[in-house]
């Protein structure tokens, strides 16, 4: 934990200054897509409405996730039990990725502070009303989600090496994006004025950069063993790929497949957004419930794949 320590000591100013900007808990609440006396979110078939809390919590229990996985992949620890909540569940599987380099392990630990933060963020936000840590497993979920996409010869282990870990990132960050991005609109006029707008578009900002850094380096990666000599696979790619599709047939498709240069190609291979205006995508709560659920279409569905015994809080089930 050191290489992090040192890292958050040196962020620990500005992050206190964000936290002052932000101000209450109602400002708090807008950065995932509410004003202050809730908002209606659509769902499908009917309309629900949710409180500021229940979208905190939601939100609070996806950062959960990422953290988790961020800090045992950085460190070879989780969330300090302050930062977990009483009561909260326990997690599974997860260690220190092995034979980092210098900039990798820098890497490995901003991203592990930016969503540490968050959880701390959120939780200073909700105050008594913040759910604890649910129930997460990194042990049986990632070999389960790649057998899923038609990943074989392997049994998929994120932590086991950087290209791995690669991988187990692009499961998660482009996730977080569609889901701010879904959340921007639901800001009330009033939270507008008040400038929450522009901090949500901050919040998405940091998961837009995570989501750059590992679409970016699986891709330069996959260039660089085309490119040597002899040219070697790069099979890490198409994993991606392959867990690409499996979102887009549980969340509701919004992706864009990963590519490798060519003299002829014109579509992006880094930025996942419609081809049309170049906006990135977005997805409701459903479609992401589905995706970190590890299930497709249908109602009623309440845990699987990272939460076992599904999410904390009041947005845990499908609509459809």
């Amino acid at each position: 934990m050191e290489l992090l320590d040192e890292f958050i000591n040196k962020k620990a100013i500005s992050r206190r200054n964000f936290l002052a900007g932000a101000g209450t808990t109602a400002a708090a609440a807008v950065l995932v897509g509410c004003g202050d006396n809730g908002v209606a979110i659509p769902a499908t078939p009917a309309t629900t409405t949710f409180t500021d809390a229940d979208i905190l919590n939601f939100a609070l229990n996806l950062e959960y996730l990422e953290a988790e996985f961020y800090l045992r992949a950085a460190t070879g620890s989780g969330l300090a039990t302050a930062d977990a909540g009483t009561g909260a569940g326990a997690v599974t599987g997860g260690s220190k990725v092995p034979n980092l380099t210098a900039a990798q392990q820098q890497i490995l630990n901003e991203i592990a502070y930016d969503e540490q933060a968050h959880v701390q963020f959120l939780r200073s936000a909700l105050g008594s009303s913040a759910v604890a840590r649910p129930t997460i497993d990194f042990t049986s979920s990632f070999p389960a989600l790649a057998t899923a996409a038609g990943i074989t010869g392997i049994t998929f282990n994120p932590f086991a090496d950087f290209d791995s870990f690669l991988v187990g990132a692009f499961i998660f960050e482009d996730v977080g994006v569609t889901a701010y991005h879904g959340a921007a609109p639901l800001i009330s006029t009033a939270g507008i004025t008040a400038g929450y707008l522009t901090a949500a578009a901050g919040i998405l900002a940091v998961e837009a950069y995570h989501a750059a850094y590992v679409r970016t380096a699986l891709t330069g990666r996959a260039i660089a063993a085309a490119s040597a000599s002899p040219a070697t696979a790069y099979p890490y790619l198409g994993f991606a790929n392959s867990i690409s599709a499996l979102r887009a047939s549980v969340g509701g498709g919004n992706e864009t497949t990963l590519k490798l240069p060519t003299t002829t190609a014109t579509a992006s291979s880094i930025v996942a957004a419609d081809t049309t205006n170049a906006i990135a995508f977005s997805r409701s709560t459903d479609q992401v419930l589905h995706i970190v659920y590890g299930t497709g279409g249908g109602s009623g569905l309440a845990k699987g794949a990272f939460f076992p015994s599904g999410l904390n809080g009041t947005i845990k089930v499908t609509a459809a």
